[in-house]
């Protein structure tokens, strides 16, 4: 079954509007981000916020002993806030982010802050019920069903906040590219919509996502350890995709250089935003510091199937 591009996305707005769902249609490609007048900017993602165990390394330091919902809640509201006033105006988040969504809404709702794009994803299921290390701490479940559960889950969450919706860590065993009655539905959603991807064959399943013309973004792993995905990242960019990039630390293992690191991939003439995992206004603070550092040089990468087999390795903490 063919399909076709949804209808036009919605611009960054100051405050939430009613949209109506209108006819699905093809729509062109263009725009400041076509002619490569827009440059990355930093965002800030809700993965290590959301929930009190995450496997970035230091994570459990960063949260510190009170990792109640109340304690998360405060903290997530202050990084928020922090994050505004210091410019920062993408805020990524996902279903699978424990309460991260409950809390970008309600911090959305208290503030009504101008010029915000708000990104969330569906396709994992949160298993750990609040626990720091539960085993196992997401399920991904890439069904028609599962999408449908949680578009209504965001909705109520983030409701015309949303401007983009993402699957999340789509992958060639997923299937989930395959699937017409799930891509059909995201497409019926008449929403921005966007694929993240994960493992060692994040080029193989960007290129898939670009040849369906389905997808306004993309969302991928990319930074000093792990640079496989880019030169689809950059068939992404030219195709007016944008391209979103995640664990751009490596997952805190290179926390100890992150400005320069950060620096390397906001430097990337393909990337759009890069987002921040920072789950403390000090971390937050230190990776801010990439807009006005030197990019670190681009040394030899790890091999890219080594680099995935470390990083599954990784405790939640």
């Amino acid at each position: 079954m063919a399909l076709a591009r949804h209808s036009a996305a919605k611009s960054d707005r100051s405050a939430p509007s009613t949209v109506t769902a209108g006819t699905v249609s093809a729509r062109p490609r263009g725009g400041a981000l076509a002619c490569g007048l827009v440059t990355a900017r930093i965002g800030l993602g809700l993965a290590a916020l959301g929930r009190p165990g995450y496997l970035n390394v230091g994570h459990g330091a960063e949260l510190g002993d009170d990792r109640s919902v109340a304690a998360l809640r405060a903290r997530t509201f202050e990084v928020l806030d922090f994050a505004y006033a210091a410019g920062v105006r993408d805020f990524d988040v996902a279903r699978s982010y424990g309460r991260g969504e409950a809390f970008l809404g309600e911090w959305l709702r208290a503030h009504n802050p101008s010029g915000v794009h708000v990104s969330s994803k569906w396709g994992y299921v949160y298993t750990a019920g609040w626990e720091v290390a539960h085993d196992p701490p997401e399920v991904k479940h890439h069904d028609l069903a599962t999408f449908r559960r949680q578009l209504a889950e965001t909705r109520e969450n983030l409701g015309e906040w949303l401007q983009l919706y993402q699957i999340h860590s789509a992958t060639p065993d997923s299937g989930v590219l395959r699937d017409d009655a799930v891509l059909t539905a995201m497409q019926e959603t008449d929403l921005p919509l966007g694929v993240s991807v994960s493992g060692p064959s994040q080029a193989e399943t960007i290129d898939t996502a670009l040849t369906l013309g389905l997808f306004d973004a993309v969302q991928a792993t990319w930074n000093l350890l792990e640079r496989a995905a880019e030169p689809a990242l950059r068939r992404a960019h030219a195709a007016g995709v944008r391209v979103y990039v995640k664990e751009a630390l490596a997952n805190g293992r290179l926390a100890d250089r992150d400005a320069a690191a950060l620096a390397a991939v906001l430097a990337q003439p393909w990337a759009t935003v890069v987002l921040s995992g920072a789950a403390s206004v000090d971390v937050l603070r230190s990776n801010l510091r990439a807009r006005d550092s030197a990019p670190a040089e681009l040394g030899p990468a790890e091999d890219s199937a080594a680099y995935w087999a470390h990083r599954a390795t990784l405790s939640w903490n």
